[in-house]
């Protein structure tokens, strides 16, 4: 095991890892936690699909990529990305 991943004799674990740890907003970045959503089917199963999640509250309906053929002919595609800071909670809404 390469030497230069194990902290000095010195320190804990934990402060090696902070020395490490950027401390600017590129640390929010790295530490948000990236979902995947993908919703398969025929084109009104996606779209009704996508609409109930709006009225759950769960994703504005802007938020999925426009519809997509998939894989077969008969079924499209749409995919919704959710990000969240690792501690779970959302990051801030830029103005849309």
């Amino acid at each position: 095991m390469s030497q230069e991943f194990l902290p000095d004799d010195n320190k804990s674990v934990s402060e090696a890892l902070e020395e490490d740890r950027p401390n600017d907003d590129s640390a929010a970045v790295c530490e948000q936690e990236v979902v995947l959503l993908t919703v398969v089917g025929s084109p009104k199963g996606v779209r009704e699909t996508i609409l109930t999640l709006y009225r759950l509250g769960f994703a504005e309906v802007g938020d999925w990529s426009p519809v997509q053929r998939a894989a077969n002919p008969k079924q499209v595609m749409s995919v919704l990305i959710r990000r969240s800071r690792a501690n779970g909670t959302p990051p801030r809404k830029s103005g849309r």
